[in-house]
């Protein structure tokens, strides 16, 4: 569910910046298959090109991520020609390391400080070009120039052709996704057996960033801990409150690990829960366990939300359930495929996706339940393991 906050943690008054380690390489072979596929991909779409800029689709097809600079980077996929990375040329030493394998099938341009490089990107593709896809996360700076200078080439967004590429997931990258939430569940099993009453809640956040770091990941990135009245905002930022006996507190966690990100929320009550509470809770149990079991290949992304919400709304808390059952995850914490009412794309083995639905009382109290789930041939299987109970906690 978490956006995603800033890569560090504070220790008392000292604010620490944590190293990212370099996340395991993919061998130069996935990486060819990855860009001959994304040609492929564009070609069936009608794309003469795609066009991609620093992003997780540049790291996708290239295996690393260069500086997102005020300079021009981008890698140029024709639909039937080489790769080319055009690149400035202070950058092109350090793209032709990281490239390593694969230098021999991707040419690098570079281009000096007083060239165009918005005119170099042009000269390398088709003079009949008509149609060409732009990375969903290029800058505005850098789409507008492309605007300006590739006219009257149409420019769409190329997020649908790579969005079917990642989507589905090799099984490394499922090794890596289940590494990373084996990662998530000892950090959530840690904080869930400390003592969190008397403790704000920017204080238990610090402590579960420390606990995810220690259980594995290479970056903590959040950690929305949502207390009393709080939990009722799915997005909750920690701050001064601090937490009470009669508290239900929304554990919300997740880094990266390998490249790939760690999402789970638990749901923790301080003390003896009331019977209301309970009642509510096991609502939403009931609904995570529906849409959990209603994964299946061919099965609609909107027939798992619809598992979910059809509980909760027959239980009469429909109007407290504000949002989607999931969103995909990979490279990426929110990524294709979402798991919501009107998407009609059927699952895929390979699919990784959050089911995670909430209930959320307005000045009262909120609950939440998420996990990380794979389709494969059989159905789904959750890569989080932790008992979806209510957590009770001192």
């Amino acid at each position: 569910m978490a956006g995603s906050m800033a890569r560090w943690f504070a220790s008392g008054t000292l604010s620490v910046m944590t190293l990212v380690p370099a996340a395991r390489p993919f061998s130069a072979s996935v990486l060819r298959k990855r860009l001959v596929s994304a040609a492929a991909e564009a070609e069936r779409r009608g794309l003469d090109a795609l066009l991609i800029t620093p992003s997780p689709d540049f790291a996708y097809l290239l295996g690393y991520r260069p500086p997102a600079l005020e300079r021009l980077t981008c890698l140029v996929v024709p639909a039937s020609a080489v790769p080319r990375l055009v690149v400035p040329r202070l950058e092109a030493p350090l793209a032709r390391h990281q490239l390593d394998e694969l230098a021999s099938d991707v040419e690098v341009i570079a281009w000096d400080e007083t060239d165009d490089p918005f005119k170099v990107v042009q000269s390398l593709l088709r003079t009949d070009a008509s149609r060409v896809g732009v990375q969903d996360q290029m800058w505005a700076r850098f789409a507008l120039r492309f605007g300006a200078v590739l006219d009257p080439i149409e420019l769409v967004a190329a997020g649908p052709t790579m969005g079917a590429l990642r989507s589905v997931k090799t099984p490394d990258e499922v090794t890596r996704l289940r590494a990373a939430a084996a990662a998530d569940d000892r950090a959530m099993l840690a904080i869930t057996a400390e003592r969190v009453s008397g403790r704000t809640e920017a204080e238990v956040s610090r402590r579960v960033l420390e606990l995810l770091i220690e259980a594995g990941h290479d970056t903590a990135d959040f950690a929305i801990v949502a207390s009393g009245p709080n939990a009722a905002s799915p997005h909750h930022e920690p701050g001064s409150r601090v937490i009470e006996p009669g508290d239900a507190i929304v554990l919300d966690i997740g880094g990266t690990l390998d490249g790939y990100w760690s999402d789970t929320t638990r749901t923790a009550f301080v003390g003896e829960p009331p019977a209301d509470f309970v009642a509510m809770y096991e609502v939403l149990r009931e609904a995570q366990e529906a849409a959990c079991d209603a994964v299946q290949p061919g099965v609609a992304a909107h027939d798992v939300d619809r598992a979910a919400r059809a509980i909760i709304e027959d239980a009469g808390y429909g109007e407290q359930f504000i949002h989607r059952t999931g969103h995909g995850i990979g490279l990426e914490l929110h990524e294709e495929p979402y798991v919501v009412a009107g998407n009609r794309a059927p699952l895929q083995p390979g699919h990784a996706f959050s089911v995670e639905p909430g209930l959320y009382l307005e000045a009262r109290w909120g609950a939440r339940i998420e996990d990380i789930l794979i389709c494969t041939p059989d159905g789904g299987e959750r890569l989080n393991t932790t008992d979806r109970r209510l957590y009770l906690v001192d």
